[in-house]
């Protein structure tokens, strides 16, 4: 019996389960829920001491997302209202299902040595091999290195079922496309990238993501190609970005606004012209975009080095735009130690208030957020750092003040690194009555206030991009 004839025996798709309940599986399980095609979603989640607790939340209706997310709350309790959608850490229940989606980290444990930490994503795929059945459809949306769905994925899954890939079950990749803050939307409304191991697999996959897309469009391509696709578009970002942070820096040693030229390339359009830019900053933070790189630079490694034609002893550019992001925190540093310097301020000894401990603005995702090495470096210099955020409740190993004024009590320099909304109101005449500080410093690493009610109110301004201000005279 072949695959397509299993899968004819079983119907449409009709049960799903999600494994990983975070920024990509929530909201996917949700609207799977919400299909009128599909009639019950498990989503799986170890019961451990660092993320058990969404287990009791989901199955309220309620999310453990605590940014802002459009939708998403109402639409849990509708579908868990509705009986369509359960959250359980009980792996067995995979044996009555139909289809099965993985979306669980796959982090760098050493960038240098290209070897991702993949133990979170093989346990949870071994914990689908134990209860694979003839005729289901397994999909990989993590992002992964190419060739790992049609290998160690594959290989796991076999061992542990006893079956075989393209003949007793399908096996796809459909990589996530979301961004915090929107993720419904964009579930519904980018293409969805799919790539099964043969044909019959990427149409049972197809037949399980359609029913979500609103405008997206489905496309299909080979499993390796799909990993290439989701890690190359999070590299080209990260490449732009990093364009933007290089002319940025350029700018501020040119002493000219980099947003004036930005806005100068921005406008040469027409048939054929992009100009478009990305915007500079602090520093990029996240699960993809820090990582996604050295998969594409794993995967190129490992399945086509001998093939690879590149200019010899060059290194890579991507790699080279990685490296200048992750920059991006200690320019930070310097404009701070600079500020100072300017009102006679050591860096020792000094007190920063660090606004935005999130990495994306309105946001409580904190993952590989860039304001971390930077409070890293001011502690390691002697200065005495107070953290705000207010999406963030808690993260490990920090302690975050709950007001934004106590924060800022007492600075000696007050530093923007996420771009929150609430932040974009601050009042300099305020601020500095709360630092007490007949010159305060401010630094704004998203670009986020107008550095002219600063520099007046008496502040020393200091911005990502700002050479037209960064060296102003100090006004009294």
């Amino acid at each position: 019996m072949t695959l397509a004839d299993l899968i004819r025996g079983r119907g449409p798709i009709k049960k799903i389960g999600v494994l990983g309940m975070g920024y990509v599986g929530i909201p996917a399980a949700a609207l799977f829920a919400d299909a009128s095609q599909f009639s019950h979603v498990y989503g799986f989640q170890r019961d451990s001491p660092s993320s058990g607790y969404k287990i009791a939340m989901l199955n309220r209706g309620e999310s453990p997302l605590k940014g802002e997310e459009p939708g998403l709350e109402d639409l849990l309790k509708k579908v868990v209202g509705a009986g369509k959608f359960a959250c359980t850490p009980d792996f067995s229940k995979i044996a009555g299902l139909d289809a099965v989606t993985l979306s669980i980290q796959t982090p760098f444990a050493n960038k240098d040595d290209l070897i991702p930490d993949f133990s979170a994503l093989y346990e949870g795929i071994r914990n689908v091999g134990k209860y694979l059945r003839p005729g289901m459809l397994v999909v990989l949306e993590s992002t992964i290195t190419p060739g790992t769905t049609e290998g160690p994925a594959r290989q796991m899954l076999e061992e542990e079922s006893g079956l075989v890939a393209g003949k007793d079950f399908a096996l796809a990749h459909a990589p996530e496309r979301v961004m915090v803050g929107r993720l419904l939307r964009n579930i519904r409304e980018h293409d969805r990238i799919l790539g099964g191991i043969d044909p019959v697999s990427t149409a049972r996959a197809t037949e399980l993501y359609s029913p979500v897309l609103t405008t997206g469009r489905v496309i299909p391509m080979s499993a390796t190609a799909a990993e290439a696709t989701k890690t190359a578009e999070n590299t080209f970002r990260d490449l732009q970005i990093a364009a933007a942070n290089e002319l940025a820096l350029y700018c501020e040693a040119m002493g000219i606004n980099f947003y004036d030229v930005r806005t100068g390339i921005d406008s040469l359009k027409g048939e054929g012209i992009t100009r478009a830019m990305l915007w500079p900053g602090a520093g990029v933070g996240g699960h993809c975009l820090t990582k996604d790189t050295y998969h594409l630079e794993r995967g190129v490694q490992q399945l086509g080095k001998d093939q690879l034609d590149y200019p010899a002893g060059e290194p890579s550019l991507f790699v080279l735009a990685r490296r200048i992001n992750d920059f991006m925190p200690r320019h930070m540093l310097r404009l701070t130690r600079e500020g100072l310097a300017r009102v006679g301020t050591p860096l020792a000894g000094a007190r920063i208030a660090l606004l935005g401990w999130a990495f994306l603005a309105n946001s409580d995702d904190t993952r590989n957020t860039p304001s971390e090495p930077y409070r890293d470096e001011l502690l390691a210099a002697g200065a005495h750092v107070t953290l705000h955020d207010p999406y963030v409740e808690h993260a490990p190993g920090i302690t975050l003040t709950p007001s934004i004024d106590e924060t800022i009590r007492g600075a000696d320099a007050v530093v923007v690194f996420a771009g929150h909304r609430q932040y974009r109101s601050l009042d300099p005449r305020q601020v500095k009555k709360l630092s007490g500080k007949k010159h305060p410093v401010v630094v704004d690493g998203r670009n986020l206030i107008d550095p002219d009610p600063w520099i007046a109110a008496g502040f020393v301004y200091k911005g990502i991009g700002r050479g037209d201000k960064n060296s102003h005279p100090v006004r009294d």
